[in-house]
């Protein structure tokens, strides 16, 4: 069970941290691949969604692209597990519309929303970094399992911060939360995104769930559940 001193602020990944891997890639992902090409199509004119098409063709190198050609791409990141921007928004379009209509709930581990309460009352600023938009992120929480845990966080923040296994990322995190990097806890099942918070002063924590991949030889303090995590 590992133990933190003096963590003012926890930020969180969501998959196979605060979530199942499985609820993501078996619920979420096909849910967003099935409704987009019909969804693209009726809302391409939109601002909202004709931004999202335009950052993709510069994302992708698309010159003059079709809109099934752009749908055909989308497509293509979503069977590749692509953390491109304008996919991640767009999905977030398409899950608001699953999550409102009552199709699904998000997957929260059960240990996790007691553990959040309690940091939120110690006066703990709670904040999630995911590759996820950050519409994504709020709908996540919102429409849980567990009910509505979006009250409980400070802060969202996705890929247009930066890459998670980049350091600046975290550095850029660090000066919008209400802690300093020293101070702040980074929870994550990524070994890698753990190493980029680390330089960035972070303390960090290894998410062990089951369906993670492993990760051999990690050099941090891990844990299997949020209950398991120890703020002194």
């Amino acid at each position: 069970m590992p133990d933190f001193k003096d963590v003012n602020a926890v930020v969180t990944d969501i998959e196979g941290t605060t979530s199942s891997i499985s609820f993501v890639h078996d619920v979420l992902f096909p849910y967003a691949a099935e409704h987009l090409p019909a969804y693209v199509r009726a809302h391409a004119q939109e601002p909202a969604v004709a931004e999202q098409l335009e950052a993709l063709n510069r994302e992708a190198g698309l010159q003059s692209p079709t809109l099934e050609a752009q749908i055909e791409q989308l497509l293509e990141w979503i069977r590749n597990d692509v953390k491109a921007t304008p996919l991640k928004t767009l999905q977030g379009y398409i899950w608001e519309a699953g999550y409102r209509s009552g199709d699904y709930r998000a997957h929260v581990y059960p240990d996790v929303a007691p553990r959040l309460r309690e940091w939120k009352e110690r006066g703990l600023s709670l904040c999630v970094y995911s590759s996820g938009s950050v519409l994504a992120q709020k709908l996540f929480f919102e429409f849980s399992e567990a009910g509505n845990l979006l009250p409980l966080f400070d802060g969202h923040f996705d890929t247009t911060v930066g890459g998670k296994k980049e350091a600046e990322s975290y550095r850029a995190i660090a000066g919008s939360v209400s802690a300093s990097p020293e101070n702040t806890l980074f929870l994550s099942d990524v070994q890698e995104e753990l190493d980029a918070a680390a330089q960035a002063g972070f303390q960090v924590c290894l998410l062990e769930r089951p369906g993670n991949a492993p990760v051999a030889a990690h050099r941090y303090p891990s844990a299997t559940s949020f209950e398991a995590i120890t703020l002194l």
